[in-house]
């Protein structure tokens, strides 16, 4: 190439081409051509260029380093004129220089370069021009991205909050929609159930495309103007925001909301990608506009008017929690190391029965009420190393109904419940005493019944008027019961003499196994009770009732609160058991809880707050707002005195609405069910001998243990041939019924009734019989004489026949009816459980009424 084609170059295809012929001339006989191979470097950042180039052919890249991030590189074509500011101003280049392909470069070495714009000052002139033309459009920019960032700030999405988590097949199909909308620039409607992140699916596929540098906003439909103004702008007037986005992505969140004057809007932009301003009436229709940024929507409604004809070429739809239960325990774990870093705790492990806990919920709010639940978890267990399934808990508005709080009815039953006097002076003035005092007249007393006060009050009073309590105040016996009692002064004294941190609760193990401790120790006692005579040995019954008392205070001395009461001890269970019949129950609002509540006083204990007073917390770990069932509430009102928020409730309820709504069946609990059906038979085994005309030895401790086992089995062998028939029905009835069979286990519960009202027909006799005969007893418990003289109150056989029959026929009915609330089947599917109720309500007839 000569000379004139390289000024005509020059000119053509460089900035040179302003300067002046004589001053363009010069720059040409002073170029040296060079050729590079590719991938070398030319020069290096921070240093003195030492000659001018031009690129003649080939392509250069351009970088600089950065600390922090990847280098930003620009290309350089031919015609591109390098170091020509950094030669005038003397500084050191910004940017590394490397070919990418082979080049060929027009050189002027630094001296010689030097030379030139000495002798030719327009060089410098040129520059300066171009220096202030560059500023002026820089200024311009700089001035339209202020501009751009004030209209944009208040709807900007600044980052992602995070990904798609979860291995399930709908989290993986998910993350490959995700990933396809964020390949083009196209359309997007995200549909999906309130709480599952839809914004945030739309931050991904923003923040996931090539413009992941433009701006992402969000606007909220239900509060764009009617006349669009906010979003497409004025003619004339104020830019809107499609003008100001750019190539950005614009979320509409909650599109089923839009104003109906817009969708037709909406639909023109989404078909055509174009929109016109808003003109003022009058005023000539506006020139339509063409819009560059992506458009996405998410809706919780299926919109018709956006699916159909293409309008959306992506179409999300996210699945609800309920349907990844596969995927909450890798939630529950990221949601749990967020919250506890921002927090700066140590991350807790979640229990296996927690985590079975959080997958049987259907979580109608999805990954916003997991996330709070979470976040409640963390704060109510207060660093504990573990979370167990008793700090999950969650709203539930449908199980809520048909209640009547009590608490509200009566202020005063509030006061008193509050008060000094509920339960502690009840239990530390009366019961303490009482009970060492009736421990004493056992021991040291008359040994029968018709002579001993404290055997005739534990056997003729107690248990009638117990089983006749459960229906109506659950496990209330369990506030003031004095086996806990001296449980809770022997763990206060030992704190005292010997200080130290009791140990905490091994829940799986307790949870796994006992229940099966207590069924066990219950049975031990059944068949001592009836081999023994401890219904007529007074120093038996009270070697009994020291036995549960020795339990509670060497499990009160080993673990915090009361341990024994909530998973060990026979009597507890038993009430727990029959509590689930109840018309009352103690809840919490679950709403004021999650909404309010911060220190969680109630389950924790803490020091007085607003209307709060300082508790301990729950003795059995329970929060009110979580129980399902009355079985883990004693009534004790820890929970109401230390509320600062008049969030607990006593409530009036449907009898044993929990054990077809929030009832959770175990298999210990249905062994204890059992045994307890089977207590009239083992206490009746002399009328069943009269009854049916049997010999059955029971003077003989052997033929005696037998009969006694033998008649605690009779109950469960029934059922289960029962069971088994209906299975039988069921699997004929399979192809014409969608109705999934119950387990044993849960129409077990069934019988529940039926055991309450047995028992309570079978202990009418001794409450009927010779509870009235308390004041002769007494004055021969005393050894004083005349005690023969004093009136009683018996009734009579047949008066007591009746109520014993009425109270078993009721209970039949009962049974039948709950029977059907727990399988939700049919009658006729059902009928030999039915049958089986009134078979063994037939036998209880015959051993207690007679025929």
């Amino acid at each position: 190439m000569d000379q004139v084609e390289r000024i005509a170059w020059l000119r053509s295809q460089t900035s040179l081409g302003a300067l002046s012929e004589e001053t363009i001339q010069a720059i040409v006989a002073a170029i040296q051509v060079e050729t590079i191979p590719a991938n070398r470097r030319l020069v290096r950042e921070d240093t003195l260029p030492t000659a001018l180039y031009i690129l003649k052919s080939g392509q250069l890249e351009s970088y600089r380093t950065q600390k922090t991030s990847l280098a930003n590189a620009i290309g350089l074509l031919p015609g591109a004129v390098i170091h020509l500011k950094e030669m005038l101003l003397d500084q050191p280049v910004e940017q590394t220089v490397i070919t990418l392909t082979d080049v060929e470069l027009w050189s002027i070495p630094r001296e010689q370069f030097i030379v030139l714009t000495q002798a030719h000052p327009e060089i410098s002139q040129t520059l300066s021009r171009q220096l202030a033309t560059e500023l002026n459009q820089i200024s311009f920019q700089l001035t339209f991205e202020r501009d751009r960032q004030i209209a944009l700030r208040p709807y900007l999405v600044p980052k992602v909050k995070r990904g798609i988590i979860g291995s399930s097949r709908y989290a993986v199909r998910l993350r490959q929609e995700i990933k396809k909308a964020a390949a083009d620039h196209q359309s997007v409607l995200i549909f999906g159930e309130p709480g599952l992140g839809k914004d945030n699916i739309a931050a991904l596929i923003h923040f996931g495309s090539r413009c992941r540098q433009e701006p992402m906003i969000k606007l909220n439909c239900e509060t764009l103007q009617v006349s669009g103004a906010e979003l497409f702008g004025r003619d004339g007037g104020k830019p809107g925001l499609l003008e100001w986005l750019g190539t950005g992505t614009l979320l509409l969140n909650n599109v089923q909301d839009l104003p109906p004057e817009l969708k037709e809007k909406l639909v023109v932009l989404l078909e055509t990608g174009n929109y016109t301003p808003i003109s003022r009436e009058g005023d000539p229709e506006p020139a339509v506009r063409r819009c560059q940024a992506r458009i996405v929507m998410n809706s919780e409604k299926i919109l018709p008017y956006l699916e159909k004809k293409n309008r959306v070429k992506h179409l999300i739809k996210v699945p609800p929690l309920r349907v990844r239960k596969s995927d909450i325990t890798a939630q529950v774990a990221y949601y749990l190391g967020l919250f506890c870093r921002s927090r700066g705790l140590p991350k807790p492990k979640v229990t296996p029965e927690a985590l079975r806990r959080l997958q049987g919920y259907d979580f109608p709010g999805n990954l916003t009420e997991l996330e709070g639940l979470i976040e409640r978890a963390v704060v109510q267990a207060e660093g504990a190393a573990e979370l167990t399934e008793e700090v999950f808990w969650s709203v539930s508005t449908k199980l809520r109904r048909f209640r009547l709080n009590l608490l509200n009815v009566n202020p005063k039953l509030r006061q008193f419940l509050r008060s000094p006097w509920y339960p502690d002076r009840i239990n530390y003035g009366f019961t303490l005493s009482v009970f060492a005092g009736v421990v004493a007249v056992l021991i040291w007393g008359p040994q029968s019944r018709d002579r001993n006060v404290a055997l005739n009050f534990f056997w003729a009073w107690w248990w009638p008027l117990i089983l006749i309590a459960f229906p109506f105040v659950g496990r209330l016996w369990c506030a003031v019961c004095p086996f806990m009692i001296y449980g809770e002064v022997t763990q206060k004294l030992s704190l005292w003499l010997l200080p130290r941190k009791l140990r905490p609760w091994p829940r799986q193990q307790a949870e796994k196994w006992g229940g099966w401790f207590l069924f066990g120790l219950f049975a031990l006692i059944l068949l001592w009770e009836e081999l023994w005579d401890l219904e007529n040995t007074a120093y038996l019954s009270a070697c009994l009732l020291l036995l549960i008392t020795a339990g509670a205070i060497v499990f009160s001395l080993l673990f915090e609160r009361r341990f024994w009461c909530r998973y060990l001890c026979p009597i507890g269970g038993m009430n727990g058991l029959f509590a689930k019949l109840a018309v009352t129950e103690l809840r919490a609002q679950q709403g004021i809880c999650s909404a309010t509540c911060t220190t969680y006083q109630c389950y924790k204990g803490g020091p007085q707050k607003g209307e709060g007073q300082e508790t301990g917390g729950c003795p059995l770990y329970s929060h009110p707002a979580q129980l399902q069932e009355n079985k883990d509430c004693v009534l004790c009102m820890t929970c109401l005195k230390a509320c600062p928020h008049r969030s607990v409730e006593l409530n009036l309820r449907p009898p044993g609405i929990e054990l077809w709504t929030t009832h959770t069946p175990t298999r210990a609990e249905v062994a204890l069910l059992f045994l307890l059906f089977g207590v009239v038979l083992l206490h009746r085994l002399p009328e069943i001998e009269q009854q049916f005309g049997w010999h059955l030895h029971l003077d003989q401790f052997g033929f005696h243990t037998g009969a006694a086992i033998l008649a605690l089995l009779v109950p469960i062998a029934i059922a289960l041939p029962t069971y088994a028939l209906i299975r039988l029905v069921q699997k004929m009835q399979q192809p014409l019924s969608a109705v999934k069979p119950r387990a044993f286990i849960d129409l077990a519960y069934g019988y529940l009734p039926l055991v309450l009202g047995a028992n309570l027909a079978h202990y009418l006799r001794l409450g009927l019989t010779e509870a009235g005969r308390v004041l002769p007893v007494t004055f021969a418990t005393l050894g004083w004489q005349g005690g023969a003289n004093l009136p009683i109150a018996v009734v009579d056989p047949a008066v007591l026949a009746f109520l014993q029959g009425v109270t078993l026929i009721f209970s039949v009915w009962c049974s039948i009816v709950l029977t059907q609330k727990i399988a939700r089947q049919s009658f006729w599917t059902l009928l030999p459980q039915h049958g089986a109720s009134f078979a063994i309500g037939s036998l209880y007839w015959k051993v207690i009424v007679g025929w």
